[in-house]
């Protein structure tokens, strides 16, 4: 829980910027305010700032912008190509960045990219961090989410500060990129393991088995992991997740071959076998060209029962 009101003062809430208000930028940017740091925002999509901006966060155009009047930035974007624009664009955080400013990306990118940010941001007399999220939407809405910190060790505590408004576990990893090495991990095994659920789910299904007494065995044994006891796949079985809305909002397809592409590239780069996470990763592209892009991962269960009709 965080404690930023009850005991920090107030002097303490000096403006924090916020680049990247999609569906996991703009709670965590709100839960900034709830806890009384003024925020100042951008988004390449300006009806995305609407929002936060009638809860009060000051919104401005650009990334650098947001540098020119916040001296601790967090970023939170879709993708590698997306962070270098943010930072290193012509109206990037870096062209207009104040020296001793605390950059905290929480994007899910290539660790490669997060330790070239930070060779930049050294280079302007600012520091970078990685603080890679794992807990989804709703974790963000609820101030709940997991991060997985790289970085400067003695920055550690600053950053902690912010984070602990918008998680409820903040975890430093060691130096920049190794909180997006535990992010790469978490994820390839999350994939391996919701395709895993999916496939158990139908085919104890086809078996004959009720779908809900299926899932509450596997929850009382050896098989049980998240996506078989907090996410399950297969709709009926659990309300208020994906499966039970056609797999809208959630975790995209898209992001999570995304991931697993970065998992692939890793593991290609440090001669890593993942045999299984390359499969995992070549299910879920073959997903996205299928028509599931924008729908939940866990609608893997619905593919594979369309698989299975052809």
């Amino acid at each position: 829980m965080c404690l930023c009101l009850s005991t920090r003062s107030m002097a303490s809430k000096t403006p924090v910027g916020f680049v990247g208000l999609g569906n996991m930028g703009s709670p965590m940017a709100k839960n900034l305010l709830k806890n009384g740091y003024p925020v100042i925002a951008t988004d390449v999509f300006p009806e995305s700032c609407k929002e936060l901006q009638d809860i009060g966060a000051q919104v401005v155009d650009t990334p650098g912008e947001v540098a020119e009047k916040a001296d601790r930035i967090l970023t939170m974007l879709p993708s590698s190509p997306n962070v270098i624009e943010v930072y290193t664009g012509p109206n990037g955080i870096l062209k207009k960045v104040k020296k001793g400013t605390l950059l905290i990306d929480s994007s899910t990118i290539d660790p490669a990219v997060s330790r070239e940010m930070a060779a930049a941001a050294e280079k302007m007399g600012a520091v970078f961090m990685d603080a890679p999220v794992s807990g989804g939407v709703g974790a963000a809405s609820l101030a709940k989410l997991t991060f997985m910190v790289g970085g400067v060790e003695e920055e550690y505590n600053a950053a902690q500060e912010l984070l602990t408004c918008m998680g409820a576990n903040v975890v430093y990893c060691g130096p920049v990129g190794t909180g997006q090495a535990a992010k790469i991990c978490n994820n390839m095994l999350l994939a391996i393991g919701m395709i895993g659920t999916a496939e158990t789910m139908n085919l104890g299904i086809r078996l004959g088995l009720d779908p809900k007494l299926l899932a509450k065995i596997l929850n009382m044994s050896s098989g049980r992991c998240w996506s078989s006891d907090t996410y399950n796949p297969a709709p009926g079985v659990m309300e208020g997740v994906p499966s039970a809305n056609n797999y809208q909002g959630g975790f995209g397809t898209t992001l999570m071959a995304k991931d697993l592409g970065l998992a692939q590239n890793t593991a290609t780069n440090t001669k890593t076998p993942i045999p299984l996470g390359s499969l995992a990763h070549q299910i879920f592209r073959v997903m996205c060209s299928r028509g599931y892009a924008n729908k939940d991962f866990s609608s893997v269960f619905q593919f594979l029962r369309e698989e299975e009709g052809q």
